[in-house]
């Protein structure tokens, strides 16, 4: 019984991380706020691997849903007729590539100390820093979508397609990023943001956030990989498999979802989803 229950929280984990990580909610804040109340029972460093490599389904969704788009050869009679190498998606990977190198560095000085940081610092004896830092960039960012998106109500987008994105958006893009080092950001929600204040329309903005996950999603799966010396035992294997089943099946229908969502409505709704997740949280933890 108690490996159904196991089985069922992982298949929920896998749903949540479908969901959240390319809707500009933060996928990683709801991941740790799901865990406090259905606290899968592995180890913390396990967990702590679980919560990125799952990930990896999500990006394979997104590989699926616009490889047409992302890759870089024509095969077959259109390669005989216009040639194998497609420059202009070529030259969007170089964006991609530029805009990560802000996030990568940043990551790798100071994702771990942060981590560590912010989940031993207590607050009270039953609330960790971590929680409370989820709760604020909830709210904060929640704010900045309705302020961003207010402000540029009406007024004409400059860019308005993935090949219209220059070298300094994509850095400016890459800087943005860098604040979802920090728990309850969000990857996608800074870099949307960025993209907003630049003035690159709904649509550009989170097709390049799908192109800009592959390679730091993959990366950062990497990175925890390493770190926890890929011993995993079979049952553990099975557990990151099903999390990522389940995240790839409920990508499909988000990504779909989101697409068809920014072309008639702006990113507000999201914005107050955020404040109200926000606020719940720091009503749980410290009134109720």
């Amino acid at each position: 019984m108690d490996t159904v229950i196991e089985f069922l929280k992982v298949l929920f984990l896998g749903l949540v991380e479908g969901i959240t990580e390319w809707l500009p909610i933060s996928s990683t804040g709801h991941m740790l706020l799901v865990d406090e109340f259905l606290n899968l029972n592995e180890s913390e460093d396990f967990k702590e691997v679980f919560f990125v490599v799952i990930q990896l389904g999500a990006i394979l969704a997104v590989l699926l849903l616009f490889w047409n788009k992302m890759f870089p050869f024509r095969l077959g009679e259109e390669a005989k007729r216009r040639g194998a190498v497609r420059f202009d998606v070529f030259s969007l990977w170089f964006k991609v590539v530029v805009a990560c190198i802000p996030g990568a560095v940043v990551t790798l000085l100071f994702d771990d100390p942060l981590e560590e940081f912010l989940h031993h610092t207590p607050v009270t004896e039953s609330v960790s820093l971590m929680t409370v830092v989820i709760a604020a960039t909830l709210i904060v960012y929640g704010f900045a979508f309705i302020f961003v998106e207010k402000k540029n109500e009406g007024k004409p987008r400059r860019v308005t397609s993935l090949s219209q994105i220059t070298y300094r958006d994509a850095l400016l893009i890459g800087l943005f990023q860098v604040l979802s080092i920090i728990p309850g950001t969000s990857r996608s929600g800074s870099t949307i943001i960025g993209a907003l204040i630049l003035g690159i329309s709904r649509g550009a903005a989170a097709e390049f956030t799908f192109f800009l996950a592959v390679p730091v999603m993959a990366g950062y799966s990497l990175l925890k990989l390493l770190k926890f010396g890929l011993a995993f035992s079979g049952y553990q294997l099975f557990i990151l498999l099903t999390g990522c089943a389940a995240a790839f099946l409920t990508s499909l229908f988000v990504i779909r979802f989101l697409m068809a969502y920014v072309k008639k409505h702006s990113f507000s709704a999201f914005g107050w989803y955020r404040i109200a997740l926000g606020c719940a949280v720091l009503l749980y933890f410290f009134v109720f």
